[in-house]
């Protein structure tokens, strides 16, 4: 394995500005993503609840068959100067695309990174989004199939908006879907060792949380990764006193929200993020369905369809004696993390880089600095059968992952035709119109109808040209055909519509090369200042 850093062209401004550490981003951030000495000062003048969060966090991975070496880490968390590098996701089904697997990697090196130089116990934490309701985010995967990516969705259909923690995994469906995606991919001497490690989580796991869990777990089992669920009832009962903070400041939360989201925008920075002044950042759950909270002028608690209407004293009621009917929006979901763990350093993607960019007011409003956000690690494989194919149309691999090779292929199939198709019938095209004026012009003078029959009739002349033009390139292509598909294949590879990571499930990787290539990719020590890596393998 080889690894090797690169530039990428394609990112927003926001984010490219964030990694240059620009005045006009960086003021709204506490930190840069490199400034850990700061950070751990600060950290020493908090307290947490440690032993609470050791107990539910033990508990939390011991149910998903955790090893030793997390169960270890979970105990660290009890020494005082302990600390958390934190990320989160979705819990997307077989992992969900490679980027979730590459930010629990960028999690575990980092923290590895930060002991050393710190000197203190640095625990690496995955935040399992357990309390997100779009099962069509996380329920299908890619294939490639016939040298195009094709979605495998699980069978099971889901109706309700029911967190992903409360919806009840239906393992026949997911059985099925486990099969088809195995026989999408060749055989190998890895197969049959991933199978069962991908049907023994599937067998004990009785919700998708819990099949990604255990997945996460066995794949990383050496690297002492801790993960948390952010929809389990034990974890929402960690969090009351922090759910009425966040009530109590709701005011001062949404309002200084509102205000960086305009700050921002008129910098020019684009940010997926829609809020008012009047936003709750909190969701009541009702009949199992979360219910997005907002206040009306009376200062009532209402959802979007007046579903509930709550009183302040009531909400607060309900963060004291039954937390588990709220959970956290994208607002105050930080602001949770952050109140329940020591955070040293919060690793994020672009576009989570992009809306905590408009969130320093609300941690201040609890009194907070926000923590370094520090971008995550992103990976692109390069199998030798791809290396050899760059080599061979002589692609750079920057070019590729900057979605270029569409271009390049147009390029080498045009140098193909010669003389040059498109400029020989352009030409033809103009010769026969320019004939066939005399004609127009007779009929023009006889009457409307044969100046009409003499217009079609040109149109006719070109369309034929037109479709000896397209049977020419469609020859073409078929005389060309393996090679056009090799650039097809690289496209599929490495930039599927977008980086790979973003596509690509680590299933057909980890099929060809084992599970160890996740612990190899764990150990290697990578830098955080680059954007991108290629790892030849």
């Amino acid at each position: 394995m080889r690894i090797e850093p690169i530039k990428i062209e394609n990112q927003n401004k926001l984010v490219r500005d964030y990694r240059d550490q620009k005045l006009s981003i960086m003021n709204h951030f506490d930190y840069g993503f490199l400034e850990y000495d700061n950070r751990l000062k600060e950290l020493k003048t908090r307290t947490y609840q440690r032993q609470e969060l050791v107990k539910v966090l033990t508990q939390l991975n011991n149910d998903w068959g955790a090893s030793d070496a997390t169960l270890h880490n979970i105990e660290r968390l009890k020494q005082e100067e302990s600390v958390v590098v934190i990320g989160g996701q979705q819990a997307g089904v077989l992992t969900g695309p490679l980027y979730s697997v590459n930010k629990v990697i960028s999690i575990i090196q980092l923290a590895k990174q930060q002991e050393e130089k710190l000197d203190v116990p640095v625990i690496p934490v995955f935040w399992i989004a357990g309390e997100d309701h779009d099962f069509e985010e996380i329920n299908h995967v890619y294939v490639n199939r016939n040298h195009k990516m094709k979605k495998i969705k699980v069978g099971q259909r889901v109706l309700e908006k029911h967190s992903i923690s409360q919806i009840a995994l239906d393992r026949t469906n997911v059985s099925n879907f486990v099969d088809t995606i195995m026989e999408e991919l060749r055989e190998t001497r890895y197969t049959k060792e991933l199978t069962d490690l991908v049907r023994n989580c599937l067998n004990e796991s009785t919700t998708y949380v819990d099949f990604f869990a255990r997945l996460i777990l066995k794949l990383f089992k050496d690297e002492g990764i801790v993960l948390i669920d952010s929809g389990n009832d034990s974890v929402r009962r960690l969090e009351s006193r922090y759910f009425l903070e966040m009530i109590q400041k709701q005011e001062d939360i949404s309002n200084g929200v509102y205000t960086s989201l305009k700050e921002i925008t008129e910098k020019g920075y684009s940010v997926s993020l829609d809020v008012t002044k009047d936003d709750g950042n909190l969701f009541y759950h009702k009949d199992k369905e979360r219910i997005l909270l907002s206040r009306n002028p009376e200062g009532n608690w209402i959802g979007k369809q007046n579903e509930v209407i709550l009183t302040t004293d009531e909400l607060q009621e309900i963060a004291i004696n039954k937390p588990d009917m709220l959970s956290n929006n994208v607002v105050t979901r930080p602001l949770m993390q952050e109140l329940v763990f020591p955070t040293l350093a919060f690793v994020g993607g672009p576009g989570e880089i992009s809306y905590w960019s408009v969130l320093n007011s609300a941690f201040h409003a609890l009194d907070m600095k926000m923590p370094p956000v520090v971008p995550r690690l992103s990976f692109t494989l390069v199998d030798r059968k791809t290396d050899k194919l760059l080599a061979k149309y002589n692609i750079p691999i920057e070019s590729a992952l900057n979605g270029e090779v569409g271009a390049i292929r147009d390029v080498w199939f045009k140098e193909k035709i010669n003389p040059p198709i498109e400029e020989t019938v352009s030409e033809i095209k103009s010769v026969i119109t320019k004939v066939h004026e005399p004609l127009r012009e007779i009929a023009k003078d006889i009457r409307s109808d044969i100046n009409d029959l003499a217009e079609k009739n040109l149109e006719f002349l070109i369309r034929d040209v037109e479709f000896l033009e397209k049977r020419i390139i469609n020859a073409l292509e078929e005389r060309f055909q393996k090679e056009l598909t090799e650039f097809t294949t690289l496209e599929n590879s490495l930039y599927p519509n977008g980086l790979q990571e973003r596509i690509w499930n680590p299933i057909p990787f980890l099929n060809e090369y084992g599970i160890n290539l996740i612990r190899d990719l764990s150990a290697s020590t990578c830098s955080f200042e680059q954007e991108h890596f290629v790892v030849y393998m």
